[in-house]
């Protein structure tokens, strides 16, 4: 019986590993598609989005899967229950790069390479999605705790944005529709690094029974 839930557990964790792989390609490929106004891309973008989702519904089934046939004891519960919640919020992540990809028509005729903390934003919250991954894959806390700290980085620089364009739009309202799209595209990002937090406070809760905020 153990054998059987070491296997199912190992089938968890490869397709937890590529879910995770496809939120990091689908934060790159928007990110380079929103510096370089690419219009087109919006329709790779809701490809991905599908991609995540169906990911989702198959470790969903392999969840069930080990509930149902190999009777896991109170350890094993978190490990699965863990896993369950980790995909609602990779889910998430992509649909809010998809999100960012639909703003692409209104923002591609402006010079987004002024905006390198959006960039910034985006390599921050993509590690934060792999290490979180990998540190349940790896039952490993350190790594976990790190995810969280470095989810201040990522709002601090949201806070610096904000604050940048409100002077922005003062001084020149005429672009106020610009940089208010700006804005939620940064909040979206800010929104990528909370579901990886998220991921992480699931990870500390399935190695020691506690979800520490």
């Amino acid at each position: 019986m153990r054998k059987g839930f070491e296997k199912q557990l190992d089938e968890l964790n490869v397709n937890l590993i590529k879910m995770g792989a496809m939120c990091e390609q689908h934060i790159t490929e928007t990110t380079d598609a929103l510096f370089q106004g690419d219009k087109s891309y919006v329709d790779r973008s809701h490809d991905l989005e599908e991609a995540i989702d169906k990911c989702e519904r198959e470790i969903e089934n392999i969840c069930m899967g080990i509930f149902l046939k190999q009777q896991p004891v109170a350890s094993d519960l978190r490990l699965v229950s863990a896993a369950l919640r980790m995909i609602s919020d990779m889910e998430r992540i992509g649909d809010q790069c998809a999100d960012i990809s639909d703003m692409i028509k209104y923002t591609s005729r402006h010079n987004m390479n002024e905006y390198e903390s959006l960039r910034e934003m985006s390599t921050n919250a993509k590690e934060m999605v792999t290490d979180a991954v990998e540190s349940y894959v790896r039952k490993d806390l350190e790594l976990a705790h790190r995810v969280l700290k470095q989810d201040d980085v990522v709002d601090q620089l949201f806070v610096d944005i904000k604050n940048k364009l409100i002077n922005y739009i003062g001084d020149n309202p005429d672009q106020g529709e610009f940089w208010i799209d700006v804005i939620m595209i940064a909040k979206y990002f800010e929104r990528i690094a909370d579901h990886a937090t998220n991921i992480a406070e699931w990870v500390e809760y399935s190695v020691v029974g506690e979800r520490v905020k």
